[in-house]
């Protein structure tokens, strides 16, 4: 019978869900998840600051393809850190077609990254993907199967592709994948693909398909993934609109409250009984962050709990230390506020964002910044003459967006979550002009419950503090789970 973790520390922003973080929660006996997203432009960063504790470089050397290992780290590790005031190197933006240069980035990036977070342990680790950030799919999934990733979680969108895509590389064969084109003509080629076999040095390496688990806010789309995707769903996460980052739109007419976030009704409410009944494993997620939550959630028929917020502020998590310790001390106050903004996301999704004096859209700071589009993850593939495909974005310049036949109240209370994701954790960019990327700070709506994880007189706490009070109202016989590990650590 297959055992499935009861706790799925949820795969954040970028870089939030790090390898330490998912290799801590895995290493407990619950499911530790990276965040897939720009993790080839976050590995390039990394190398550019001089890889700090050579983690980058073992993760290289453990790649099993050693020439392209040797091409990227080459070309990108700077000795000692490039000067704080050096802007980041310039990585191409992803494309139907992306240069190989770009696909080998995306491979080994995602192979390091589950590497390390499988290091030292053999439980299974999860890599999280949004299936509106497209373009990089197949090079991504496939560097993080050459690290024997055990399970895929894909939300932000109706990810029907993916299982098709690991059934693919698993076997060998030519991986595809039908990118989302605006305006695309009836029988336009809008496919992508990947065969392995052109990036390979030496045999091909033997490949584990990964568990497939779809996030999904709906009944709904439940039952569509299990009708419609292209290959095996071996399970379903179903978040609330209370879930940090990215919310499925409220179904019907869009309304907002009088703070100007959107207002969520009955029929975004999940039927647990409609649920159960399609025989899956299921996870719920959103608010659920504490030890009665999954206790709930397990006497409801779930096999658990995924948990965010809580696991972001721990210690282990890639969020900026200070960024953690300012949303703390609000935290601590009961004074955090979390404010779902329909416009910030280029996607068209409603965004949690943390107010945050100097961060978040609420004050001046970045209302101010100059619009760039430099990374691109966010950008929409849209259909030009001749068939080809165009790309824009419409948090980029007003100008540039509406040459490329984009509305311009369309680009109204925009955000660049690309270059804000990146400061989140550190890694801001500098521009030419000295001025330096500032932070987006996205949490779930349950912020101000962190503080319950602190222990008198700290202001920190860890993943395993979590994982230990998340299951405290379980039998004894489910806290020992994770038991040798805590009293390792302790």
């Amino acid at each position: 019978m297959v055992q499935f973790p009861k706790i799925i520390q949820g795969g954040m922003g970028v870089g939030v869900s790090n390898w330490r973080l998912a290799n801590t929660v895995s290493r407990l006996g619950q499911l530790g998840v990276v965040s897939g997203t720009a993790l080839d432009q976050l590995f390039v960063r990394r190398l550019a600051d001089g890889d700090v504790g050579g983690y980058m470089k073992r993760g290289l050397d453990a790649f099993p393809f050693p020439d392209m290992a040797r091409r990227i780290w080459q070309e990108y590790f700077v000795s000692g850190g490039k000067p704080e005031t050096v802007p980041y190197p310039n990585v191409p933006m992803h494309q139907r077609n992306s240069p190989r240069k770009l696909v080998e980035l995306c491979m080994v990036s995602n192979f390091v990254e589950v590497f390390l977070a499988k290091d030292g342990h053999k439980n299974p680790v999860g890599i999280n993907f949004l299936e509106k950030v497209q373009m990089p799919h197949l090079a991504s999934i496939y560097g993080a199967m050459l690290a024997g990733v055990g399970y895929v979680l894909m939300g932000a969108g109706i990810p029907l592709h993916i299982p098709g895509v690991l059934d693919a590389f698993a076997a060998h064969h030519l991986a595809e994948y039908k990118l989302q084109v605006t305006g695309a003509a009836v029988g336009q080629d809008t496919q992508m693909f990947l065969n392995a076999a052109d990036y390979v040095e030496g045999p091909l390496p033997l490949l584990h398909r990964p568990r497939f688990l779809a996030i999904v806010s709906s009944n709904t789309l439940a039952t569509t993934m299990l009708r419609r995707a292209s290959g095996r769903v071996d399970g379903l996460v179903i978040e609330s609109p209370t879930a940090g980052g990215h919310n499925a739109p409220p179904r019907g007419k869009l309304q907002l409250n009088a703070a100007g976030e959107p207002v969520y009704g009955e029929r975004d409410q999940v039927n647990l009984a409609e649920l159960r009944a399609l025989g899956v494993p299921f996870w719920l997620a959103g608010g659920y962050g504490n030890a009665q939550k999954l206790r709930e959630a397990l006497e409801q028929g779930a096999a658990g709990i995924q948990v965010g917020t809580a696991f972001a502020f721990s210690a282990e998590s890639g969020m900026r230390p200070d960024l953690k310790k300012a949303l703390m001390a609000k935290a601590i106050k009961g004074e955090g506020e979390v404010f779902t903004d329909p416009l910030a996301s280029p996607t068209g999704f409603p965004f949690k964002v943390a107010q945050l004096e100097g961060t978040s859209s609420a004050f001046p700071i970045y209302q101010e910044r100059k619009r760039v589009c430099d990374l691109g993850y966010l950008r929409e593939p849209y259909a030009v003459e001749d068939g080809k495909i165009g790309y824009r974005c419409s948090a980029e310049p007003v100008a540039n967006y509406v040459s490329k036949g984009g509305k311009a109240e369309d680009t109204v209370g925009r955000k660049c979550l690309c270059n804000a994701l990146m400061a989140n954790i550190g890694h801001a960019q500098t521009r030419k002009d000295g001025v330096v990327e500032p932070a987006l700070v996205t949490v779930g709506d349950d912020l101000n419950t962190i503080a319950s994880f602190l222990a008198p007189g700290r202001d920190t706490y860890s993943a395993a503090d979590v994982v230990r009070s998340l299951l405290s109202g379980l039998p004894v016989e489910a806290e020992a789970e994770s038991e040798q590990y805590l009293m390792a650590t302790a």
